[in-house]
C-alpha cells in the first residue's frame, strides 16, 4: 500500500479561523485510491517551515508522497512552491503542467496556479492548489500517473513506455 503525507499552507487554518476542506478532499481521494494517509497537518505560509516538514517527512521515509494544498497562487505570503523547489534533489515539471492544463479547461485562472513537483529521496512531492474543488479536478485527473511515477521510484516497476 502507498503511504501519503498531506499538508496544507494556511495562515488562517493553522490559528483555527478556517475550516481545512482541501486537505480533506485530499484524504478522501487517495484512501478512495488505495493509499494510506499517514500523516496531515496544517501548517502556517511560512516557507522555512514548510521545506522543513517536507524534507523531514522524506529523509525519515515517512510517506511515499506527499501532497500539499494551499500557498500556490499570487499572494505575498504564497510560498509552497518555492518551499517545494528548496528541498527538491529533482524536479518534475510535467506534473503541475498537465495540472494546470487541466485546470484551464475549467478556467483560464487556472494558468495563475504556481504549483511545482519534485523528489527528494524515494519520496515524490506535489502541489495542489487551495480550493477544495481545484484540488478534486487537479488531483483526480493526475492521481494515476501519480502511482505509477512512485512505483518506479520505488523500483516496483519499469519504465513509463506503454505498448
Amino acid at each position: 500500500m502507498r503511504r501519503a503525507a498531506v499538508i496544507t499552507s494556511s495562515d488562517s487554518g493553522f490559528r483555527g479561523e478556517r475550516e481545512d476542506v482541501s486537505g480533506q478532499v485530499i484524504c478522501e481521494i487517495l484512501e478512495r485510491e488505495g493509499y494510506q494517509v499517514v500523516y496531515q497537518k496544517i501548517l502556517p505560509d511560512e516557507r522555512a517551515l514548510l521545506a522543513a516538514e517536507m524534507a523531514r517527512i522524506a529523509d525519515e521515509d515517512m510517506a511515499d508522497l506527499i501532497l500539499t494544498t494551499g500557498g500556490t497562487g499570487f499572494s505575498s505570503r504564497d510560498f509552497t512552491p518555492e518551499a517545494t523547489q528548496d528541498v527538491c534533489q529533482r524536479m518534475v515539471p510535467g506534473i503541475p503542467e498537465a495540472m494546470r492544463a487541466c485546470s484551464m479547461e475549467v478556467t483560464k485562472r487556472g494558468m495563475l496556479s504556481r504549483q511545482a513537483a519534485g523528489i527528494r529521496k524515494r519520496t515524490l512531492i506535489v502541489n495542489l492548489p487551495g480550493s477544495p474543488k481545484a484540488v478534486r479536478e487537479c488531483l483526480e485527473y493526475v492521481i494515476e500517473a501519480l502511482g505509477h511515477g512512485i512505483d518506479i521510484l520505488r523500483g516496483d516497476a519499469g519504465n513509463c513506455g506503454q505498448n
